[in-house]
């Protein structure tokens, strides 16, 4: 896979069409430098935007709003949600009062808020931009049977591992480059005093991420595309295989901080923050997730690059796997200003607000990497861009959002019993594909 090898390369040493509307004037921007899109004058209108983000990703979010309402003169309120997102866009359509736009993690809500004639196909300026702006893989996970209906604003590459320099130091130990050498390094850093491993055990989709990067790397791209469809059962040989691969790890209590007790009551942020917080002597050595990783870095005192590096997921078969994510911003109204939202998301002047804020990877080829704060993330955002269209997208997000993408319940609350029990992975492997079945057959 082209990104494997351009994430591990990055990571060695580490104008278009205006918005659809009003008709009114258009205006540039008056942000910092020149604007690359046009915009219309939409002075009163106001639309709600809805996305899981809150803390830092929030208010990195808000500044990117706050621009377009410098720009157009429109009013947009965020509003943050933990629901599942369809559960929420279905009470509030039911309810008369839909968000206009709204920001989906999987492509399955996608294709299902399509199905359910919630979504609005994008408009001419958010279409404009995507084509001159975005590979076409990334537009076509936008877009259901041939129409464009999302805008993939923020991506992520979710196979990478970061670690605390001063442990690794003390541990004498360098970078894995593959499983073996991954848990052998665990072991070596848990001989000298530290716990190795911190999992955001609490929140299922961390589990979801580690076994869609097993599986990657092991099976291979054809038999991850088949399961992500359902195409092959979750009983089939080869997710035993993962199962019993990811075992190595979670079997071990020693390994994980808290052990699998303690990794099941952690929470995504607390994951990384343990593991720079307390010097060369935190509550763990290295957490495994996304180039977002980095937002949650910057609430301690470590610097990336300094205190904090990153190393690519580890090969379990012939390659190193790289599983992508992302968020994708879907109009729920007709609104002149919601179709110009999308425009603006699609453009590069967006992308460059929140990359300057850290913790945010852009699938926007036209963003000029300057605007990432360090080398870092550099790195892999511009490690994304060169892969164009050859990369695979996050499993669980491809499929219906009851089985994929919701607390306590399907492949999510599968895996954290699994976490538990690592020693059923028979046990797993049935649970998984009963809860399988029963969301394709409801597509719920």
């Amino acid at each position: 896979m082209v990104l494997a090898a351009a994430c591990a390369l990055a990571l060695g040493g580490c104008g278009g069409d205006g918005g659809e509307g009003s008709g009114a004037e258009p205006t540039k921007g008056t942000g910092t430098g020149a604007a690359s899109v046009e915009l219309p004058k939409l002075d009163g209108q106001k639309i709600q935007v809805v996305a899981v983000w809150t803390g830092p990703e929030q208010e990195a979010f808000t500044k990117v709003l706050d621009e377009f309402e410098k720009r157009t003169g429109a009013e947009v309120a965020y509003v943050p949600t933990q629901d599942a997102m369809l559960n929420y866009i279905g009470t509030k359509i039911a309810g008369g009062a839909p968000p206009d736009v709204a920001m989906l993690q999987q492509v399955g809500a996608l294709h299902q808020a399509v199905e359910r004639k919630w979504a609005k196909p994008a408009g001419a300026g958010a279409k404009a931009q995507l084509a001159k702006n975005y590979a076409k893989g990334w537009q076509d996970l936008g877009a259901v049977d041939g129409t464009q209906y999302g805008v993939y604003f923020k991506a992520a590459n979710k196979s990478l591992i970061w670690y605390n320099t001063a442990v690794f130091e003390n541990a004498g130990v360098s970078e894995p480059k593959t499983w073996k050498e991954l848990i052998s390094t665990a072991e070596t850093i848990s001989a000298s005093g530290v716990t190795p491993v911190s999992v955001g055990g609490a929140d299922g989709w961390t589990l979801t991420d580690w076994f869609e990067n097993i599986y990657l790397s092991q099976a291979g791209p054809e038999k991850y595309d088949r399961l992500a469809r359902h195409e092959i059962p979750w009983t089939d040989p080869s997710v035993k295989q993962a199962l019993t691969t990811l075992a190595e790890l979670f079997g071990k209590p020693n390994l994980i901080a808290g052990g699998a007790a303690g990794a099941l009551q952690t929470e995504f942020p607390a994951s990384v923050t343990q593991t720079f917080t307390g010097g060369d002597q935190p509550k763990a050595g290295m957490v495994f997730e996304g180039d977002f990783v980095s937002i949650n870095i910057a609430q301690t005192e470590a610097k990336i690059g300094q205190d904090a590096k990153v190393f690519p997921f580890p090969a379990v078969g012939p390659e190193a796997p790289v599983v992508t994510g992302g968020d994708v911003a879907v109009a729920l109204t007709d609104k002149p200003a919601t179709q110009a939202l999308l425009t603006f998301l699609a453009s590069p002047d967006a992308a460059a607000v929140w990359a300057g804020e850290g913790g945010f990877i852009s699938p926007n080829k036209a963003m000029d990497p300057a605007a990432y704060p360090n080398d870092v993330q550099r790195d892999i955002g511009k490690a994304l861009i060169a892969a164009g269209d050859d990369f695979r997208f996050d499993m669980s997000d491809q499929m219906p959002q009851s089985f994929g993408g919701t607390p306590g319940k399907g492949e999510w609350k599968a895996l954290q019993d699994f976490l538990k029990n690592p020693k059923d992975i028979a046990g797993t492997q049935a649970r998984l594909e009963a809860d399988a079945v029963k969301a394709y057959q409801g597509q719920s």
